[in-house]
């Protein structure tokens, strides 16, 4: 069976990543926050006829392209980002030589589930 992914992971080259992914999450946190808050305030001033443009649309497209850049980091990986709410996010890798994913949570302190492919977060197995 050909594999999903390029990448693998171990679990320690998976827990090596936590710090920086934890600064993505929080990052990718932040700034869907101001563009929420960025969408409401455009929204209102379309609602009342005003032209947009300026500082409010300049610092939107910039959050835009910054959440774009940040997720791009884990693509690149081949990080699976499954919730970004929760910070649920999957690793491809590789336990008993079949293709499965080392699954992580934002609040989880190290990596210790895994599951296939398929099964998502309700098959998680300890490690």
């Amino acid at each position: 069976m050909p594999l999903k992914f390029k990448q693998h992971y171990t679990r320690e080259e998976a827990r090596a990543l936590l710090p920086q992914i934890r600064q993505w999450l929080d990052r990718l946190g932040e700034l869907r926050s101001h563009i929420q808050e960025d969408d409401t305030r455009l929204a209102n001033l379309l609602e009342k006829g005003h032209d947009i443009g300026g500082e409010i649309v300049t610092r939107w497209v910039k959050a835009v392209a910054a959440v774009k850049g940040t997720l791009q980091e884990f693509q690149k990986r081949e990080i699976q980002i499954k919730d970004l709410d929760r910070g649920l996010i999957d690793f491809p890798a590789f336990i008993g030589g079949q293709e499965v994913f080392l699954c992580w949570e934002k609040d989880e302190d190290d990596i210790e589930f895994w599951h296939d492919l398929d099964s998502g977060y309700a098959g998680r197995e300890r490690l």
